[in-house]
C-alpha cells in the first residue's frame, strides 16, 4: 500500500499524517509531497524519516492512494494525472466537490456510494462536514425544509499564514496580512471571496455541498460565514425548520445514536460545545438544543468541530480507510 500525501507540509497535510498514524493504517510506502522549496527536506512519520518529493516523482511512484491538500489549482492540474496512473485521489480542495462526475463524501453519511470506478473523491468544505453530520440523522427522521447557519470559523481554516497573522497581532508585531483587516480582537464577516450574489464562496459551499451530500436539492440552505480569532475549531449557530413535528427527546436520541456525534448540552452546569474543547478531537459536538418558538417545527443547534480534523484530515483518512477495508483500492 503506497500512500502519497500531497501538501504534506501544510496545516491539513501535517494533520493527515498525524491521523494516518493514529488510525494505524498499514502503509508499505509513504510518499510525502510538497512544493519545490521543500523537496529534499525530511518529515517524521511513526518515528521514521521520509524525504519530501515533488509531484512528478510522486506520480512516477504510482501510489495506490493520493491524499491531496494543496489547493484547487494543484488539484485541477494533477489529480486526474494521478487517477489515470492508478491512484485513488481524495482531494481536500473545492476543485471537484460540485463536479457531476465526482462524489462528495462524508463516510458516516454516504461512503456506501463509493465504487471501484471512483478514482477522484472530493472531501467537503470544513464547515460543511460538521454541519451535515448533525443534519443527516435529523433529516432522515424529520425531513428538513430549511437551514439558516451562521459560522464562527477558526483562522486555521485559512492556513498557516493566517495563524501567523493572528500571532503577530497578539504580540504587537508587524507581518503579512492575509485578511483585509486585523483578526485579533475582531470578527470578519468575510470567508473566501465574494460572489455575484453578494454571498462569499464559503457561504455558497455550505448551501451547495449540503444538498449534494444529503442527496436532496429541496433543502433550502442559507449561510453567513464569519472569521474569528480562534485556533481550535469552527462553531456554527444552526436554525432548522422541519416538515414533520418532533419531540426534543427524539432529536437528542437521533443525534446521540449517530456515529461521530457527541452531545454536550446541560445548561444547568454550563455545558455546551466550544472550540477549546473540540480541538484535537474527531467528533462533532452538538449542544444548545432547543425548540425555535417563533416557527412551527423549528429547532436551534450549536455545532462545534475541529476543522483540521473532521473538517479535513480525519474525513479524508476515513475515506481512505473505507476504500482499503472494502477492497475498492
Amino acid at each position: 500500500m503506497k500512500i502519497a500525501v500531497v501538501g504534506a507540509t501544510g496545516l491539513v497535510g501535517q494533520k493527515i499524517l498525524q491521523v494516518l498514524a493514529e488510525q494505524n493504517i498499514e502503509i508499505d510506502q509513504l510518499i510525502p509531497v510538497a512544493s519545490e522549496k521543500s523537496v529534499g527536506k525530511e518529515i517524521k512519520f511513526k518515528n521514521e524519516a521520509y524525504k519530501i518529493v515533488n509531484l512528478q516523482t510522486a506520480l512516477d511512484q504510482k501510489p495506490n492512494i493520493a491524499l491531496f491538500s494543496a489547493g484547487g489549482k494543484i488539484a485541477l492540474e494533477w489529480s486526474q494525472k494521478f487517477a489515470a496512473n492508478g491512484a485513488k485521489v481524495i482531494d481536500n480542495s473545492s476543485a471537484w466537490r460540485m463536479h457531476a462526475n465526482y462524489k462528495l463524501i462524508v463516510p458516516e453519511i454516504n461512503a456506501d456510494q463509493l465504487t471501484k470506478s471512483d478514482n477522484i473523491i472530493a472531501n467537503p468544505n470544513c464547515s460543511t462536514s460538521q454541519l451535515v453530520m448533525a443534519l443527516y440523522p435529523l433529516h432522515q427522521k424529520f425531513k428538513i425544509k430549511r437551514v439558516i447557519v451562521s459560522t464562527y470559523q477558526s483562522v486555521t481554516g485559512t492556513g498557516v499564514q493566517a495563524v501567523q497573522q493572528l500571532e503577530n497581532e497578539m504580540n504587537s508585531q508587524k507581518g503579512k496580512m492575509v485578511y483585509p483587516y486585523p483578526i485579533h480582537q475582531n470578527a470578519i464577516p468575510h470567508c473566501d471571496v465574494f460572489t455575484d450574489n453578494d454571498y462569499t464562496k464559503e457561504e455558497m459551499k455550505l448551501t451547495n455541498e449540503t444538498k449534494k451530500i444529503l442527496s436532496d436539492d429541496s433543502i433550502q440552505v442559507v449561510a453567513t460565514a464569519v472569521r474569528i480569532p480562534v485556533m481550535g475549531g469552527h462553531s456554527e449557530s444552526v436554525n432548522i425548520e422541519f416538515e414533520n413535528e418532533f419531540d426534543l427527546k427524539e432529536i437528542r436520541s437521533a443525534l446521540n445514536n449517530f456515529e461521530g456525534i457527541k452531545i454536550l448540552d446541560n445548561t444547568n452546569v454550563n455545558t455546551y460545545p466550544m472550540p477549546i474543547y473540540a480541538e484535537g478531537k474527531d467528533d462533532v459536538f452538538v449542544g444548545r438544543i432547543r425548540r425555535d418558538f417563533s416557527i412551527k417545527n423549528g429547532l436551534n443547534l450549536w455545532i462545534v468541530a475541529d476543522n483540521l480534523r473532521k473538517g479535513a484530515a480525519t474525513n479524508a483518512v476515513q475515506i481512505a480507510k473505507y476504500l482499503i477495508e472494502n477492497q475498492l483500492v
